[in-house]
């Protein structure tokens, strides 16, 4: 008995409380604290802890000690949490943030994100702390699915953003996916297919529309060039028939409860209405005019249509098979509107407007096929200028002049 007592006076600060642990003991944060280790209290034993207990000593003393990483499963860890996001599950937090998400973003943003945490999120990492969220986790879950890069890029951004705003309530002390997206090795996604109508099929499908109305939506779709989600949020307040303008400033997506606003200042714009198009609305005032404010209307309900899935079903589909045009989705007839223009050598410029981009670089990249070579005799003014006759042949100069 007395040897235990002289070994507990030589290693300060450690004891034996049991033939199978020690005691250490110490003062963080000034609180005096007390932990158990599992070890036969030996002599060999005791000097280890009593090593230990002075490595934690250094560490409070440098400012680097964490309670939790040094006993994770004692009683105190929560006591001493540097961050709240520590006894935080993230299940608990994105559900909280989910619903603060949707009072601030659009409708179809919330859906997205209320889907991806829901469906993916949760599931894959709700019982983790918020502190405990690693990429490796992430990378992880990422490699469960079957996808692209794209959808995988859609997944980890509500998390991020989640975890941005779990940083700045200091719940967490960094956002392990700041400036961090994970992506696997992928072939180059191929872009969207420009595939306009050509002047016979559009009129074959307009020629097939069993509804004057969905007659009157696609005349105005191949004439504007306006999205499906701009077409179904126009209003008749939005036009202008003194300046023969509509104005193009909300869209309604298949998620979104209400209209909204576009994603970017160039979506808000005033197109020009040409005179198909202003037939097409010529046309539609006899049966929506004095309704509700909604231009295009779904006539077998009587209503405004809700998007773009009951478009292509009741009307865009039926017309394209009566009519025996191949078919390509209904976003085509804005592509077939910027070729048409393209190709008839309007402004570049002007087409960039119409359409609601920003940089006219897209449409020249999109449609560069559209502008360049339009011009039967394109090229041939620069020969008459800097091409000598040894240059081009005598034969070559009497065909083009």
């Amino acid at each position: 008995m007395g040897r235990k007592r002289n070994e507990n006076k030589k290693w300060v600060g450690v004891q034996a409380v049991s033939k199978s642990s020690i005691q250490i003991e110490f003062v963080y944060n000034t609180v005096r604290c007390r932990e158990k280790i599992k070890l036969e209290p030996t002599p060999v034993n005791l000097k280890r802890a009593h090593q230990h207990r002075a490595a934690i000593m250094d560490a409070i003393a440098r400012g680097t000690f964490s309670y939790k990483d040094t006993f994770p499963n004692s009683p105190n860890s929560k006591i001493f949490l540097e961050y709240k996001g520590e006894n935080y599950k993230l299940k608990k937090y994105l559900e909280t943030w989910l619903a603060i998400q949707k009072v601030i973003v659009k409708s179809s943003t919330y859906n997205d994100y209320r889907k991806i945490v829901n469906n993916i999120l949760i599931p894959e990492l709700g019982d983790k702390n918020l502190t405990d969220i690693k990429r490796p986790d992430v990378r992880d879950m990422c490699n469960k699915r079957s996808c692209g890069n794209k959808r995988l890029a859609n997944i980890q951004s509500p998390l991020r953003i989640a975890l941005q705003d779990a940083m700045t309530d200091d719940l967490i002390s960094s956002n392990p996916l700041a400036n961090w997206t994970y992506a696997r090795k992928e072939a180059p996604v191929k872009e969207d297919v420009i595939d306009p109508f050509s002047e016979e099929e559009q009129k074959l499908i307009l020629e097939n529309f069993s509804n004057p109305q969905h007659y009157n939506l696609f005349l105005f779709a191949f004439w504007t060039g306006l999205r499906t989600s701009e077409l179904v949020a126009l209003e008749w307040g939005d036009i202008d028939w003194i300046n023969n303008t509509v104005r193009v400033w909300q869209a309604l997506t298949q998620a979104a409860e209400e209209k909204e606003e576009p994603k970017t200042r160039a979506g808000d714009r005033y197109v020009k209405i040409l005179p198909p198009a202003m037939k097409a609305l010529l046309a539609q005032k006899k049966h929506t005019f004095l309704m509700n404010g909604s231009v295009f209307f779904n006539p077998l309900y009587g209503k405004p249509w809700e998007g773009d899935q009951a478009i292509r079903k009741l009307a865009w589909i039926p017309a394209l098979r009566r009519a025996k045009v191949r078919y390509r989705y209904p976003y085509q007839t804005r592509h077939t509107y910027a070729s048409m223009m393209l190709s008839a050598n309007e402004s570049v410029v002007w087409v960039a407007n119409q359409m609601g981009h920003a940089d006219i670089r897209v449409v020249l990249t999109k449609y560069a096929r559209w502008i360049e070579g339009k011009e039967p005799n394109a090229g041939y003014n620069a020969i008459k200028m800097f091409a000598s006759d040894f240059l081009i042949g005598d034969k070559l100069k009497d065909q083009n002049g």
